[in-house]
């Protein structure tokens, strides 16, 4: 367990039932396990995996003070009282992981089928490709090194430039983006933020996923989902409610905190600053698309990698990953329907209804790695 990633900790008491008495320290969540360590003696009184918990609950001891129980397949129960920031806030995430992972376990393997033998007849071709990809790999590093910077001051000249342009200026400033702006554009934008779900959805969906959702404090969260579209991002509470909606151009950054702990921000001038916080189980499945979409404004902190629990992919299956994220991407960019603004599919003035790519600039960007990996195989 010493090698998960440690996704929250919480300070709180835990109660010691062979010495009748309550010990402060501090309860820690991985991806996998729950564990209490005390503040005195700096050691774990107890850990336990979270596919061993048959039952998480809210109760009060001596009927005042609030805590969380958790009941083991032995029988064995444990109180945690004392939970900051607040009972509810550990609760929702606990929850959250545990019920993902019982979600999760893997179902009785298949009998062995002829599918054995295609496997091995694949296997050289797998070795082959895996090599040619490690090099591209390789190459690919020494020109991220070089671009990281540019696209780290573009990010940032993206922002000044669009807080500039929400200050007031005079209406004969010849150089305000107010002039190019109409009425109808102003109320079309407010009226997609405002839009139902419902309305949304016919977007392309790239990942929609289940998530613990604060918006200010730590101590205010609520089950939700984060769905990430093509034009940008949409938060719903646990009803499919819209909460929040981030067009792809407002979203300022995103930090990675953990491979399971985001936070989201869009700023602004003269008022606060739209920021969510997130915490999910299944957030590594949404990491690469954000990379994706948002790789000039993805920020990662600290040790935020992917957990070393997991198997650790070979350059050949990240390239694969990424492309397989990057043609989808393409796909839903070809195929985009109108905006919900327009009638009867009609484009609206200053508006255009031609898709980002062309099917034939689609069709020949696909074909691009295979060719590369011909050239690569047969120049061997």
């Amino acid at each position: 367990m010493s090698g998960e990633v440690c996704v929250h900790t919480w300070p709180c008491s835990y109660y010691l039932e062979l010495d009748k008495r309550w010990v402060p320290g501090k309860l820690s969540l991985t991806s996998c396990s729950l564990k209490f360590a005390a503040d005195e003696a700096q050691e774990t009184l107890v850990s336990f995996p979270l596919s061993g918990i048959t039952a998480i609950k809210k109760e009060a001891s001596h009927f005042i003070f609030s805590s969380i129980t958790v009941l083991e397949k032995d029988n064995r129960k444990h109180w945690f009282g004392s939970l900051q920031p607040s009972r509810n806030a550990a609760f929702s995430v606990i929850e959250h992981f545990w019920r993902e992972l019982l979600l999760s376990q893997p179902e009785a393997p298949l009998p062995a089928t002829k599918g054995k033998e295609l496997t091995g007849l694949m296997a050289c071709s797998q070795k082959r490709l895996e090599d040619t990809a490690r090099v591209l790999h390789h190459q690919g590093e020494q020109l991220d090194s070089i671009t990281r910077g540019l696209n780290k001051m573009e990010s940032d000249l993206d922002v000044a430039d669009r807080l500039l342009t929400e200050l007031e200026s005079p209406s004969w400033w010849p150089f305000s983006s107010k002039l190019w702006k109409m009425p109808s554009e102003t109320k079309l934008k407010g009226d997609a933020s405002t839009a139902s779900p419902k309305t949304l959805g016919k977007e392309g969906v790239v990942v929609r996923i289940p998530a613990v959702v604060s918006q200010r404090t730590a101590s205010h969260v609520k089950p939700g989902s984060l769905t990430v579209l093509v034009s940008g991002l949409e938060i719903h509470d646990s009803s499919s409610a819209l909460m929040h909606r981030f067009e792809r151009e407002d979203v300022d950054d995103i930090k990675v905190h953990t491979p399971y702990e985001i936070s989201i921000r869009q700023r602004f001038i003269g008022k606060p600053d739209i920021a969510y916080h997130l915490i999910s189980a299944r957030m590594p499945e949404a990491i690469p698309v954000l990379e994706v979409q948002f790789s000039k404004k993805m920020e990662v902190l600290g040790d935020a990698l992917t957990p070393s629990s997991t198997k650790t992919s070979s350059p050949a299956e990240k390239g694969c990953s990424m492309w397989h994220t990057a043609s989808g991407l393409m796909d839903r960019a070809v195929h985009h329907e109108p905006c919900p603004g327009s009638q009867d599919g009609q484009p609206l003035q200053l508006q255009t209804t031609q898709p980002f790519i062309s099917e034939g600039d689609a069709q020949e960007l696909r074909q691009m790695p295979l060719q590369l990996l011909r050239g690569k195989q047969f120049g061997c």
